[in-house]
Order: structure tokens, then C-alpha cells, then sequence
């Protein structure tokens, strides 16, 4: 079984921070704009570098998404920058309006996502925002696993024409893709083969699959791990061709189960592969406040969860 090695914990909104300071060298179009929370975004280097390309438009959400709709008239590639209930649920008519309606070359950028976000409690841990912009025609949906990867995302999505939201994290998790990475929008990656079960993980959870996979391995479950970093649009061959050899599949996600990755998944089944399936995300409820790991482990968005998972969707394909 192919083993991943945390080269250190970093947090992934750092890698956005590094991929936008990279975009701002490489790409004089971009340009970004930021509700109040420079230093939470991991910003601060970008607006010391281009001060002239960075817009600061205070708590003031919605006016940040039109404005960034109006600069794409210019040919400008607008990077807005705020928590994830606030880039989404907070201004969802103004991106449904302004952006998705017209398909506006917007990059909406969203930082604590999930439950992760941990003592800030429920208000501001957004559990609904894949569901929320999965669901607006021509929306492109990317939730990233670790640093390397968001940093690779960043740099990427400034090359697609179109909306896009990009959804990452607080906390300081395992780093462990590479660091020089192609990143492919609507490109599963496979991390291990497997025969038994397949793992179809996004965002802090693929890190958690990966771990419950050795577990599972040591008890002689073969489980095959799949990275989904983009939600929409999904990489249905790559869920079909995996599930059609392990004949079940364990879908995990920081997220409310109705809505998210575990959704989309159980679609592709329906029409075209049907299968046993189980679901590792919330339970179709708010959080609270606690730590990261408290939070995780209460609410069975863990490894011990995914192999949990695991073990009884083995039971149903038996």
C-alpha cells in the first residue's frame, strides 16, 4: 500500500496566501479585494506588493462581490477574500445575481470552512456552502486537502475562465501532497489501490482517509483513496471506474451530508452505477463552539469515523 508523509502541519489558507502572492509576480490582472480580514486570508503579502491591485472594502461583503463583477469588464481576474459563511451565505443573491447569472470571471475565496474553524462556534462554521454553490449553474466548486495543494488551486484557477469557489481552512493540518504539483480542475486523484472499499474524500477529510485506509489495511481491507478536491464538476469516471472495482464506496467530507460531496456521489451512482454507500460528514446540524479536534471527533468527521464507514458498507456489499 502507497504511504503519504506529512512533511509538517500548515494550515491551507496559508496556501492560499502563498499561491495569490505568486499570482501577483506572474499575472498583472489579478487583483484582490478583502472584507475586513487581511491577516485571517493570509493577504497581508499581496497588499504590500500591489498595493494598487488590493481593495480593502471593509465588513461589507456584498459590495465586495459587486465590485468584483464590475472589475471582470476590464479584464480584470477579481480574488475576493473572506470566512466561508460570509462568502457564501451572507451574499448569496449577490453571487447568484452578479456573477453566476452572467458568468463572471470572479474567484470567490473562502477561509474557515467547517467545523474546523472550532471556538468561533456555530454562526460562523458554515457547514451548507458546497450545497449553496454547487447548485448555481456554471459555478465551479474546489475544496482543497492541505497547503500544497490550495497553493497549487490558487495559481490555477487564475488561467480558468469563469466562476469559481474556492473553499479552505483554519487549522494546521497534514501537508503531505507535492509541493510541485499540477493541479487539474475536475481531476480526481487516486492516492492508494484498493479491491474492498472505495474512500472518496475532499478538503481536511482526505488526510483522515488516508490514515483510516492503513487501519483498514492492517485488518485486511484493502481500501482505495480518492482525493476530490473539485466538487463540481465532479470526475464521475474516476468514482465509476473505482467503484465498479470495489463494488461499495465511503464518501467524507467536512460538511452537512445533504447538499455536499456525499450527494453528488450517490447521484453519479444512481444514474448510471448503483451501489452501497456510506456517508462521514454532519449529521444535518449546526455546530458548536470547541476545539478543531474536540469538534471532529464529536460530530464523526475523523479516521475512526471513515473506518467505521468502512466496515459497514462491507457489510452491505456482502
Amino acid at each position: 500500500m502507497k504511504t503519504y508523509t506529512n512533511t509538517g502541519n500548515k494550515d491551507t489558507r496559508s496556501g492560499f496566501g502563498a499561491g495569490l502572492t505568486e499570482l501577483g509576480k506572474t499575472n498583472e490582472n489579478v487583483v484582490a479585494l478583502c472584507a475586513d480580514l487581511i491577516g485571517s486570508l493570509k493577504m497581508d503579502e499581496f497588499k504590500a506588493n500591489h498595493p494598487e491591485r488590493f481593495f480593502q472594502v471593509g465588513i461589507a461583503e456584498a459590495n465586495m462581490i459587486g465590485l468584483a463583477a464590475g472589475m471582470t469588464i476590464g479584464g480584470k481576474i477579481p480574488f475576493t477574500g473572506t470566512f466561508a459563511n460570509f462568502s457564501t451565505g451572507r451574499v448569496y443573491d449577490q453571487i447568484r445575481q452578479s456573477i453566476a447569472y452572467s458568468d463572471k470571471n470572479v474567484k470567490i475565496c473562502a477561509s474557515h470552512a467547517g467545523l474546523t474553524l472550532g471556538e468561533d462556534g456555530a454562526t460562523h462554521q458554515i457547514l451548507e456552502d458546497i450545497g449553496l454553490m454547487k447548485m448555481l449553474p456554471g459555478m465551479t466548486v474546489i475544496n482543497t486537502c492541505d497547503y500544497n495543494q490550495t497553493k497549487a488551486a490558487t495559481i490555477a484557477i487564475a488561467e480558468y475562465q469563469g466562476p469559481v469557489y474556492l473553499r479552505f481552512g483554519r487549522p494546521k493540518v497534514a501537508n503531505f501532497t507535492p509541493e510541485d504539483q499540477t493541479f487539474e480542475i475536475g481531476k480526481a486523484v487516486k492516492l492508494t489501490e484498493g479491491n474492498d472499499v472505495t474512500i472518496v474524500a475532499t478538503g481536511h477529510l482526505v488526510w483522515e482517509a488516508l490514515e483510516a485506509a492503513k487501519t483498514l489495511n492492517d485488518k485486511g481491507i484493502s481500501a482505495e483513496v480518492i482525493n476530490i478536491h473539485t466538487i463540481k464538476p465532479l470526475d464521475d469516471k474516476a468514482i465509476l471506474g473505482s467503484v465498479a472495482k470495489t463494488g461499495c464506496v465511503v464518501t467524507a467530507e467536512e460538511h452537512n451530508y445533504q447538499g455536499g460531496l456525499g450527494e453528488s456521489v450517490a447521484r453519479v451512482l444512481a444514474q448510471h452505477q448503483p451501489a452501497p454507500q456510506e456517508f462521514v460528514a454532519t449529521n444535518d446540524t449546526f455546530g458548536e463552539s470547541g476545539t478543531p479536534a474536540q469538534l471532529m471527533e464529536k460530530y464523526g468527521l475523523n479516521a475512526n469515523a471513515i473506518i467505521q464507514a468502512a466496515e459497514t458498507v462491507l457489510k452491505r456489499k456482502n
